[in-house]
């Protein structure tokens, strides 16, 4: 079974990580796809993040009913802030029968030697690189695979700015149940107004 890991913050998931995922999923590349949520990012180590348990009950209803996608929250029970070398580590130590796959953007792997044990990571797990929009790959060494997935250009930045300063926002970007989720809790920042009949 290969298992495609790809990590992140998910504050929130959004429809473009759903996509991708299912794009991955299906692609061949991987017989299924685990989103990893990071309870903290080595590089954001200063992100206002929603609850972790919350974007994990988010990321789960975004994925509830995508076939191949599941849900990973093996960081939580690790050191932080997270470093990817140890959680693959972990997961391969856990699930002998799986092969790990490392999903990561083209804007990851611009500053891939930047990461923990970055070497070490190549050398004992294979890469596969999504596009990014504005980035460009360049020196891709010999046994990475570029995918070939949409370029879809959705932002949780953006999106956590929008939900927070316009009460007209319709949740475009997210998947319907992770919308009513934030909607019905309030979360970030959500101005509350009577169009929204909660």
């Amino acid at each position: 079974m290969i298992t495609g890991i790809y990590g992140g913050s998910f504050n929130p998931i959004h429809e473009g990580h759903v996509r991708l995922a299912k794009a991955l999923a299906d692609s061949g590349l991987v017989d299924e796809m685990w989103l990893l949520v990071s309870p903290q990012n080595p590089f954001k180590v200063d992100a206002q993040l929603l609850d972790d348990e919350k974007r994990l009950h988010l990321a789960r209803l975004a994925v509830a009913d995508v076939p191949g996608v599941a849900v990973c929250d093996r960081e939580f029970s690790m050191p932080r802030p997270s470093y990817m070398y140890n959680t693959l580590s972990a997961l391969s130590a856990e699930h002998p029968d799986r092969e790990f796959v490392l999903v990561i953007g083209a804007d990851n792997w611009e500053r891939f030697t930047g990461w923990y044990r970055s070497s070490d990571i190549l050398s004992a797990y294979r890469i596969i690189i999504y596009p990014r929009p504005g980035y460009v790959l360049r020196d891709v060494p010999k046994g990475i695979t570029i995918a070939d997935t949409p370029l879809l250009d959705i932002s949780s930045t953006e999106i956590r700015h929008r939900i927070a300063t316009q009460p007209d926002f319709d949740g475009e970007g997210l998947p319907p149940a992770v919308w009513e989720e934030i909607r019905r809790e309030g979360l970030y920042c959500l101005k509350k107004h009577k169009s929204l009949n909660l």
